[in-house]
């Protein structure tokens, strides 16, 4: 587990969740792995962002659907000051309207609550290292978006948004991506793991991370989510 620059490797973790019992549920899994650090709970999405401002923690898991203010809206705002910050939503469906607009407000990923708590630690270990893979649905449903809701070609919408930090840099730096970064990019926004990404080309994943992260260096972005919106964007991967 990578440090957090703060001195301590362990990645500081703050939940939030309306019911005690969810926030308790969390606890028991989270509390239990000697890599993660609870620091703090929110009853509700308005503390979740006061809370983050305060404590600058790695990781929140957010439900939701919670009072005053939502999950959805207390992810936005949280990105707006802190996009460092990573959250990943908790909730007990996985219907893909509400995961696809999690991801649009900046969340890495999602968690369903009736998995068990050894998926729960495996994926909360791939966000923390920033290698858990978009899956092939919201991928897909971002390919929708980028193109007008027609899942097919490359064209962007007039006056359509791009990725977080505009087009200029990003067009500029595309140019300074050698071609197997390119190829990783699409791997990236194509759902593919660090570890099949490094078996389909041949390679290890110590070189997978390294050709991420000069990616990101290069794009001028935070995470695979972004880099996924980037080469959808792009019309980098096709239907």
């Amino acid at each position: 587990m990578e440090g957090n620059g703060t001195g301590n490797d362990k990645v500081r973790v703050l939940l939030a969740d309306d019911h005690p019992h969810g926030r308790e549920g969390m606890r028991d899994i989270v509390g239990g792995a000697p890599e993660f650090e609870i620091v703090g709970e929110a009853a509700n999405g308005e503390q979740a962002v006061a809370m983050a401002a305060q404590l600058a923690p790695d990781l929140v898991l957010m439900d939701i659907n919670m009072p005053v203010v939502s999950g959805m809206e207390a992810t936005q705002l949280i990105k707006a000051f802190d996009p460092r910050i990573k959250i990943v939503m908790v909730t007990v469906s996985d219907d893909i309207t509400d995961l696809f607009e999690a991801i649009k407000r900046g969340a890495q990923g999602y968690l369903l609550k009736n998995l068990s708590p050894s998926s729960w630690l495996e994926y909360l270990r791939t966000v923390a290292l920033d290698e858990a893979p978009l899956s092939k649905e919201l991928a897909f449903r971002m390919l929708q978006e980028f193109n007008g809701g027609s899942g097919s070609g490359s064209a962007r919408r007039p006056g359509q948004q791009g990725p977080p930090g505009g087009r200029g840099p990003e067009d500029r730096a595309h140019t300074a991506l050698t071609q197997r970064e390119r190829e990783v990019l699409e791997q990236v926004a194509s759902g593919g793991s660090n570890r099949q990404i490094a078996e389909a080309f041949g390679l290890s994943e110590h070189t997978v991370k390294n050709h991420l992260k000069n990616i990101l260096q290069k794009l001028h972005l935070d995470n695979r989510v972004q880099l996924t919106r980037y080469a959808l964007e792009k019309g980098l991967v096709k239907e």
